[in-house]
């Protein structure tokens, strides 16, 4: 047996977590939070190719505080199975030799549930390397789920064991902490939104936002793109630091943002009744790290026409006006395809001195505080956290 934090379905609690949880985000560790913490069986594995393993950390992500709120789309409620155990940012250690993988090998671990991993023959995209835009996350051996920490099936990394394919293990280099290694998934996915921008070389970019997915965005398009000014926006003091030593050109503040590029690149900006305002001009790529309507609007009122907006963070309903108006491609980049070697090139990423000391301030919680957890993750930005994470083995 082992313990577990399991997302369950409860109607009442996901009804009274979107009504209000924007406004009291104590809802998501409180009353109208739809997680418990469980006794469960360990995970079995009786397929070739899969393995089980121990958790060491699991990360906190957007996406499990937007599920646990109710602020995710019912969009996703056919590519999902519940009851399951969330976490699919993982640092683990295999419990049993896994293909050329030895026992007590330290891995990460690519969450997405492909063709691979649920024994069917590859689809056409999973065959091109394109394994986030697989087409079979429903079917095959595994209950529904687009991702590992998604699916009842497979567990998740808020459990103390999950089950994994070997087409989704990353070995950790020897030196690698733990809390350096938990930044790789997130990592992965910031190289493939660096591809998915699509930049040109000089091209000026407008990242909005700067927790996590925004500084490894900045990290990443500086390190592997020609892109020339990039500025950010950031909320906090410490946010602003950090976007600097990830990269930045720029940092702004997020009222200043529309009169900064403006500045930059001669945009005329205009004052609409009763909405906000917009450029004519402006950034030749913008990328929403955050998610919310108020980022991916900035994001889009200062983009120029024909210019590109690339929706890194799982995007909140905004007006889309301007996509129309002013012919901008929107782009979504989500997860990262094995086909790029995003893991690859993130785990060098990791290795940078940025990273190295972001890793030493990944704050862990044991299971059990698991409402103490939620509520740091919700509040990380004011905080000056930028990974809150679950430690299975620890109790205290």
């Amino acid at each position: 047996m082992m313990l577990a934090l399991e997302m369950f379905r409860s109607v009442p609690r996901t009804v009274a977590g979107k009504a209000i949880g924007g406004r009291m985000p104590g809802v998501l560790s409180g009353f109208a939070a739809p997680l418990r913490l469980v006794t469960l069986d360990e995970p079995r594995v009786d397929r070739p190719g899969w393995a089980r393993l121990r958790t060491r950390l699991s990360g906190i992500c957007g996406s499990d505080l937007g599920a646990l709120s109710g602020r995710t789309s019912l969009y996703f409620s056919a590519v999902v199975s519940l009851p399951f155990v969330p976490g699919h940012e993982v640092v683990a250690e295999l419990l049993e030799d896994c293909e050329d993988l030895p026992k007590g090998t330290r891995v990460v671990v690519d969450p997405v549930l492909t063709c691979a991993a649920r024994g069917v023959e590859p689809c056409t995209h999973c065959a091109s390397g394109q394994t986030n835009r697989c087409e079979r996350i429903t079917v095959g051996h595994l209950a529904p789920g687009l991702q590992t920490g998604f699916c009842k099936d497979t567990g998740g990394g808020w459990g103390q064991q999950l089950a994994a394919h070997r087409s989704q293990l990353h070995p950790v280099p020897d030196g690698f902490s733990d809390e350096q290694a938990i930044l790789v998934e997130p990592l992965a996915c910031a190289v493939h939104t660096a591809r998915r921008a699509g930049l040109r070389s000089g091209d000026r970019v407008l990242v909005s936002g700067a927790g996590s997915v925004g500084l490894f965005a900045t990290l990443a398009l500086r390190e592997l793109t020609d892109a020339g000014e990039i500025i950010v926006v950031a909320k906090h003091a410490h946010q602003r630091e950090l976007a600097r030593e990830f990269g930045a050109t720029e940092v702004v503040a997020p009222g200043e943002v529309l009169r900064r590029v403006r500045r930059a690149t001669g945009a005329f900006q205009l004052e609409p009744q009763f909405s906000s305002p917009y450029l004519l001009g402006g950034v030749d790529v913008a990328i929403d790290a955050v998610g919310s309507k108020q980022s991916l609007e900035t994001a889009l009122q200062a983009t120029r026409a024909g210019g590109r907006v690339v929706l890194s963070g799982m995007p909140a309903a905004a007006d889309l006006s301007a996509a129309w108006f002013r012919e901008l491609e929107v782009v979504g980049t989500y997860a990262s395809a094995q086909g790029d070697e995003a893991f690859d090139k993130a785990i060098e990423l990791a290795a940078t001195d940025a990273v190295q000391q972001l890793a030493k301030t990944v704050t862990a919680y044991p299971l059990h505080r698991w409402r103490e957890a939620l509520d740091h993750a919700h509040s990380a930005g004011r905080l000056g956290t930028v990974k809150v994470a679950f430690d299975p083995r620890s109790s205290q």
